[in-house]
């Protein structure tokens, strides 16, 4: 398929996929709070962990992971080059962070960000899983977790596949996820950041 025909329909594609938000839709039909303005206030597995427990916070984990995993997969089915695989990730993963549908107030972006990652090609993806696994069973602070793992992850996708366009995508995708993590940030140095529950 033609390189600007791609362009044109896989980017805005995945820019509204990652606009449908998993936390908001699961609380509506779970009858739990609206994730926005309960909790953290963030529309996020972490925080739908707190509002309604493990099912809802799987569910929402595996619909936010979804809507960076099948961009990617439709990316690669159609035979995108580098260019366009990292444009339709930072489009998945930005309209996670800025959903149209909901007034442009989204979650941080770390399961959608770790579905790119695995649809861009699996050992990425389980690399960084793996990373964010051991952070957050030695240190059992989810935020914390995510954070060297997409501190890592350019790393990662230079190890795998050192196209120069998927690794300044991927650092700007952790960029930005450290600036929509940067309370979180404050939280950690001052201790204040919540652990996880068992």
């Amino acid at each position: 398929m033609d390189m600007v025909m791609l362009l044109y329909l896989l980017v805005p594609a995945a820019y509204l996929l990652g606009s449908i938000s998993s936390a908001i839709i699961v609380c509506r039909l779970m009858g739990l709070p609206d994730p926005r303005t309960q909790g953290s206030n963030n529309p996020g597995a972490t925080n739908v962990l707190r509002l309604g427990g493990k099912k809802a916070a799987a569910i929402t984990l595996l619909g936010d992971a979804l809507k960076g995993l099948i961009p990617m997969l439709v990316a690669h089915a159609l035979q995108a080059p580098p260019l366009i695989l990292a444009l339709t990730a930072m489009a998945a993963f930005l309209g996670h962070l800025y959903p149209v549908f909901f007034g442009f107030k989204g979650g941080k972006g770390v399961a959608t960000a770790l579905g790119v990652q695995f649809g861009l090609y699996w050992p990425i993806g389980l690399s960084v899983a793996l990373v964010w696994l051991f952070v957050a069973k030695v240190m059992n602070i989810s935020s914390l977790a995510a954070l060297v793992a997409m501190a890592l992850a350019p790393l990662i996708v230079w190890w795998f596949w050192p196209a120069p366009e998927l690794v300044i995508m991927q650092i700007l995708m952790s960029a930005w996820l450290f600036w929509r993590h940067r309370s979180n940030i404050a939280n950690l140095i001052s201790g204040k950041e919540g652990r996880i529950k068992g």
